[in-house]
């Protein structure tokens, strides 16, 4: 559209732009970011567009061009809500630029968006990704508003604010006539190759002169003859606003390349213009013109980047030098460095501290929460690991520090408040300077920097990143890959009314303020709600009145939904705030209240650690969404005391027992059965727990949820082991043998090494119900275990009727899901040749007996599904065959059987011939 000068070579862009920043991945619900410190917004980069982005800002803060297209209201632009409609005179340009010059006044946003407007061109996507000239997008940006103003009160606006003329004479030396031609011109473009300066460049271009003489002569017209004569040329009109536009680019013919301009080249921040001018008898304040938009570009001729240098005329941003933050952050480091000596001491903190406190004594809680707001870090994070917590600290230094009769509060006793007032140097610890004096003196100290400094200030706006400069930094810009490529002037003698200062609504129409107004008050809706979001927590408060603690850890009396409250609070505030919204909660609440660390195990709810320091944060103390906080005295729940910490927890243990009969007639039966003891304890209190008598126990080696090889069996000297030392977790199991029971066990070389039967577990799926996701369940078992054993366990796991145990059979589920010939019930687990670990199917119907066979069959096989009949060992091919048609509700005598290998049992095919 305009030309592509070159491509844009983005590793010139900023992270924000690349998309290789902190936010990589922006979330659409996620509101854009306020403005920072500088309270101007930039721009967002479309990928090719710093160009248009650094020309745009240029034209903002010009705060005449902005006035003067803020004058044009809907009654000669139209609106853009009537764009759509067919007949509608709508100026979408001006419109759209209007309302980008809005945004970037008011919206309180870090950077806009110039989709809108560069839609307005009629740009696609591809075009906003091609690198342009920012010189000739400003010509052609000027001429498409010329062109969009037509037949308004704003058509003239780029000629009165840009238009200049340029008169270029020749004159004969012999007549003295003067022919000239006079040129029109938005901007002056001057050389910069061999030449140092600008002003170098405006000498050659309006005051030297070029003679045609010798054999290059001019053809006069008043003579009619060749002559000798001169030409030269001057500014005739000077515009309110000069652009300049810089030629860095070039091209070399000798090595047929372009090539870019890095030599030193200056410009002034001030310039009077009248050696270049035609006329030159007004006064000085008519020629002069100070500099206020510098346009650089980075890079070289076949890529770059392109931010703007702009001094801010209406002094609308906040403007702080990185060297005064920098001065303020050495000062804080050296009082730090005074001050490390008395910060490390505990002792001489806190005294200091209360020292400094009017009131006699203070809370032991308030306490904390000015030491956290003196030295900004809290007891816990520095001290607690050395001295522990704060009041058993206090309570360990009685001749120091002393209590309030009820324990509440503290103070120094009366012998140490003298002698605190200065310490062995004669410094007084009291005069060190506190961080909210040292922000109140910079605050001071900005102000008065703003308030004193002379003229207005600068800022680099560099796509969506704002940051103040000084002015001395556009020298940086003469020279170099990183160079100034257009320079923008406006005169001297345009002075800004006072109330535009510092005031970016000046002059902006009514319409644009109030959907400013309601923008910003939708972001900081979504702020807040963004805000919420991201830092609210869920916590589950469980309330000990609902609670009673049993078999080791806390169950609740009534459901879970109805023991647990649900409560979602800010993480950033702090467990103070947190107390005091469990307070307003439980308004029956009395008594201490202590809040706990708690956990959902297996065997029930655990206390872990009690929460203390309520100056702390939520998420300084680590608490996460989803937690769960017990609520209680800190002592007992329903009168039994309560066990608390890692070293208590309980432990969930599966105890299997040999069996004083065996239903199924066969094999090893068990029975299983689940306790619950504190990790801590010891495996003597654990064997005279579960074999008063005497025994012996004996551990599944392989853990859980591996397939056991064997049984490793505890030793004597093992006893003085706890239950976590040896390994036992939730969902160990456990096998104890009486003294009578212990001739399953092998011996060898006077060791119990190993079980007679290796004891695992099958897993079992109900498919009995309509529900095809019905939860596996494992069913303890040794290769010796009878499968109608199983079969039982499995349906009372599984919560079915009883009475499904007389129509019911098991099936092996193969790794595709087929469900296998069903078990007879009198197999053991080896007889089934089952392998530990495989998946059973419950089914409906009896399983074939040893003397019967379970057969598949299909009719006309590529047609039907598979159907299934139990039939004798010593059943005839034809009585298989009835059985099959009458299965399928079939009848006829044109029907054969055709045996088909399958992968699993037998199958049949059933075809008509």
């Amino acid at each position: 559209m305009f030309g592509d000068l070159f491509e844009e070579d983005f590793s010139f862009i900023s992270n924000n732009h690349c998309g290789k920043g902190k936010k990589s991945k922006p979330r659409d619900s996620e509101p854009p970011a306020p403005r920072d410190f500088t309270n101007l917004s930039g721009i967002k980069n479309q990928g090719g567009t710093c160009y248009l982005n650094s020309l745009l800002q240029t034209l903002l803060f010009t705060p005449e061009f902005r006035e003067a297209l803020f004058s044009l209201g809907p009654e000669e632009l139209g609106t853009l809500d009537d764009s759509s409609k067919p007949d509608a005179k709508v100026r979408i340009i001006p419109l759209q630029l209007q309302r980008l010059f809005a945004q970037l006044l008011l919206l309180d946003q870090q950077a806009a968006s110039t989709t809108d407007l560069t839609e307005s061109f009629g740009w696609n996507s591809h075009e906003e990704m091609r690198q342009h000239d920012v010189q000739e997008l400003n010509r052609i940006l000027f001429s498409a508003l010329e062109t969009s103003l037509v037949g308004t009160s704003g058509h003239d606006l780029i000629n009165r604010l840009y238009h200049g003329i340029v008169v270029n004479q020749i004159v004969c030396k012999e007549c003295k006539n003067i022919s000239e031609r006079q040129e029109d011109f938005l901007d002056l473009t001057v050389a910069v190759k061999g030449v140092a300066s600008l002003e170098e460049a405006l000498w050659n271009m309006y005051v030297e002169e070029e003679y045609f003489e010798n054999e290059n002569l001019y053809r006069c017209g008043a003579c009619d003859k060749l002559v000798e004569a001169s030409k030269s040329a001057k500014l005739r009109k000077l515009p309110p606003f000069l652009t300049i536009s810089l030629l860095r680019f070039n091209f070399d013919f000798e090595k047929c390349e372009r090539y870019k301009e890095t030599s030193c080249y200056t410009f002034p921040i001030q310039i009077n213009l009248r050696p270049f001018c035609e006329q030159t008898e007004m006064d000085d304040s008519e020629y002069m013109y100070e500099l206020f938009s510098v346009i650089i570009h980075k890079g070289g001729c076949y890529g770059g980047h392109y931010h703007v240098y702009i001094r801010d005329v209406d002094e609308l941003g906040n403007w702080q030098i990185q060297e005064e933050e920098d001065r303020l952050i050495e000062d804080k480091a050296v009082r730090d460095t005074e001050n490390a000596e008395v910060e490390e001491n505990p002792l001489a903190v806190l005294k200091g501290i209360l020292s400094e406190d009017e009131t006699k004594q203070i809370p032991v809680d308030q306490l904390g929460q000015k030491l956290l707001e003196k030295k900004r870090v809290s007891w816990n994070k520095k001290y607690r690991k050395q001295y522990g917590p704060l009041r058993k600290y206090l309570q360990n230094h009685p001749q120091i520090f002393q209590f309030s009769p009820d324990g509440l509060k503290v103070g120094l006793k009366e012998n140490h408040k003298l002698a605190f007032k200065s310490n062995s140097g004669g410094r007084d610890l009291q005069s060190v300077p506190r961080k909210n004096d040292v922000r109140c003196n910079s605050e001071k100290k900005l102000t008065s920097l703003k308030d004193n400094s002379a003229g207005c200030h600068w800022f680099d706006l560099n796509d969506s990143k704002v940051q103040p400069i000084e002015e001395k930094d556009i020298e940086k810009q003469f020279q170099g890959k990183e160079s100034a490529y257009m320079l923008f002037y406006r005169k001297s003698q345009l002075k800004r009314p006072p109330e535009a200062r510092g005031n970016p609504r000046y002059q902006i129409p009514e319409h644009l303020l109030n959907e400013m107004n309601a923008a910003n008050t939708e972001l900081q809706k979504k702020r807040a709600e963004c805000d919420s979001a991201n830092n609210g927590i869920d916590l589950h408060l469980h309330l000990s009145s609902c609670y009673k603690f049993h078999n080791g850890a806390l169950h609740p009396s009534l459901t879970w939904k109805e023991s647990v409250v649900d409560l979602t609070i800010d993480k950033r505030k702090t467990l103070g705030d947190l107390r005091q919204s469990v307070f307003q909660m439980l308004e029956s609440w009395e008594g201490d209240m202590i809040l706990s660390i708690a956990k959902p195990l297996p065997a029930g709810l655990h206390l872990y650690q009690i929460l203390d320091g309520d100056e702390l944060t939520l998420d300084g103390i680590g608490l996460a969404d989803g937690a769960d906080i017990f609520v209680w005295n800190g002592k007992e729940v329903g009168g039994t005391k309560v066990m608390t910490g890692p070293a208590h927890e309980p432990v969930v243990i599966n105890v299997l027992r040999l069996a004083e009969y065996n239903e199924g007639g066969k094999g090893q039966h068990f029975t299983e059965s689940q306790h619950v003891f504190s990790c801590s304890t010891k495996l003597g209190d654990l064997r005279r727990a579960l074999a008063p008598s005497g025994g012996i126990i004996l551990k599944n080696g392989s853990g859980p949820d591996k397939e056991a090889k064997d049984w490793e069996v505890f030793l004597e000297e093992d006893m003085k082991e706890t239950v976590k030392s040896v390994g036992l977790t939730d969902g160990c199991s456990v096998l104890v043998l009486d003294s009578h029971d212990q001739s399953f066990v092998n011996v060898s070389s006077g060791n119990l090494t190993a079980f007679t039967y290796d004891i695992s577990w099958l897993q079992v799926k109900s498919f009995c119900g309509m529900d095809d996701d019905e939860k596996n369940v494992k069913i303890t078992a040794t290769i010796e275990t009878v499968m109608s054993d199983i079969k039982m366990k499995a349906i009372r796991e599984l919560r079915l009727e009883e009475e499904l145990a007389n129509d019911s059979c098991l099936r092996p589920v193969s790794g595709n899901g087929k469900l296998l010939s069903p078990v007879p019930e009198d197999y053991t687990v080896k007889e089934a040749e089952l392998k530990m670990g495989s998946l059973l199917g419950l089914c409906r119907g009896k399983a074939p007996t040893s003397t019967q066979l379970f057969l598949y069959f299909i009719v006309d096989q590529n047609a039907s599904s598979e159907m299934e009949i139990v039939v004798e060992e010593t059943a005839s091919v034809k009585e298989c065959l009835n059985l099959m048609l009458e299965k399928a509700g079939l009848s006829g005598d044109n029907w054969h059987l055709r045996r088909i290998d399958w992968c699993y049992e037998a199958g049949e095919a059933l075809s008509q011939e």
